[in-house]
């Protein structure tokens, strides 16, 4: 989210810290070459109760013109790892103890504050779920999005206003020309999540991360502004990030999926696959749990229990107390992502799973 509170002078020039670090477009990329890697990334957070472990030794990637959707449960460390890549954590009482994340092969965490601010917004940029409190309920859209020009490239106001214009136009807002002065509350919920959308696009990243960007929208909203991200994520070969605990979201957007629970991914596989054989019993349960039309007037399936507190992750598997298939094993020793292999002993492309029972996950 860009900084609202404080006007920018008009034609007062580009941010002087917002120095380029990457000269390379992405259309230059080898193909399949990560824009994106996080590597066993590790982050706690210290509390008056102890230290919660919310990331633990997650490692994914995503390149350019690709989508990888990070599903789990409240509390499963999917937004912290956002917030890591962003640079927008809080630290304290956040710390980030292992790992790495690098972007076109450069450390982020490695990088001065200044080199990661030019990042920010201009590279990697972000949707924020609650698009009502991210966005500065005093200042008018048509403002916040062209300070976004204003500060990077030294726009002066008519031109900052014209390009909010273009945006609004591009993420198909009615009347944009009209509605270009008005303010956050004039819109609906999702009107306002395209001009998240719209404020994340302004510089064209390489990137974008969305975070739950369908949170509280009906179904109909979702799917409108689903078919606009994966639109517009063609048009400009970015790669992009959909965090996400609805199953049912991304079934039609995402190219790969890993799922994530109590801080670590125990899953990874490609969209489809996942959805037709799961190697892990959690996803399995996520997808058990998802309606169908043919158990109309049927109870939902549910999860059994609660997701374990960061404070106090069970030893070995943490999904152990929640799972049925769960064995001595499953409480002592922690389960490594591991290929999942097929009948002739072959891997699968693109899947790993965290169980120590996975083949009877997949073929049972």
């Amino acid at each position: 989210m860009t900084d609202t509170t404080k006007p920018a002078r008009d034609g007062a020039g580009p941010d002087p810290d917002a120095v380029e670090v990457f000269g390379a477009r992405r259309e230059n990329l080898v193909p399949g070459t990560p824009l994106l890697e996080v590597d066993d990334l590790h982050i706690e957070f210290h509390t008056r109760d102890g230290v919660a472990k919310a990331v633990n030794g997650v490692s994914y990637s995503v390149a350019a013109g690709e989508t990888l959707a990070v599903l789990g449960e409240s509390g499963s460390g999917k937004s912290v790892t956002a917030q890591a890549i962003m640079g927008i954590l809080d630290m304290p009482p956040g710390r980030i103890t292992a790992g790495s994340i690098r972007f076109r092969g450069e450390d982020l965490l490695a990088m001065a504050p200044r080199a990661r601010r030019a990042v920010r917004g201009r590279k990697i940029a972000m949707i924020f779920q609650d698009a009502l409190s991210s966005l500065n309920p005093v200042l008018s859209v048509g403002y916040q999005l062209g300070e976004m020009f204003r500060v990077h490239q030294g726009a002066s106001r008519k031109e900052a206003k014209e390009k909010a214009v273009e945006l609004m136009e591009r993420v198909r807002i009615p009347a944009a020309r009209q509605r270009v002065g008005d303010y956050p509350h004039q819109f609906s919920g999702g009107m306002r999540q395209r001009i998240m959308i719209a404020m994340a696009l302004a510089l064209e990243p390489d990137l974008i991360i969305a975070d739950e960007p369908t949170t509280a929208l009906d179904v109909t909203v979702q799917a409108q502004v689903m078919d606009l991200l994966a639109e517009l994520q063609a048009e400009f070969n970015m790669g992009l990030i959909l965090i996400t605990h609805d199953l049912g979201v991304v079934a039609d957007v995402a190219d790969k999926i890993a799922v994530m629970y109590a801080g670590r991914i125990v899953e990874t596989a490609p969209v489809h696959e996942l959805y037709a054989r799961p190697a892990h019993p959690y996803t399995k349960g996520l997808l058990n749990s998802i309606p169908r039309l043919d158990q109309k007037g049927q109870n939902l399936y549910a999860i059994q229990g609660l997701p374990p507190s960061l404070l106090r992750i069970p030893d070995g598997c943490a999904f152990n107390p929640r799972c049925d298939r769960a064995r001595d094993v499953c409480h002592t020793e922690l389960p490594r992502l591991v290929p999942v292999l097929d009948a002739e002993g072959a891997d699968l492309p693109g899947r790993r799973s965290a169980c120590h029972f996975w083949k009877e996950t997949l073929h049972g």
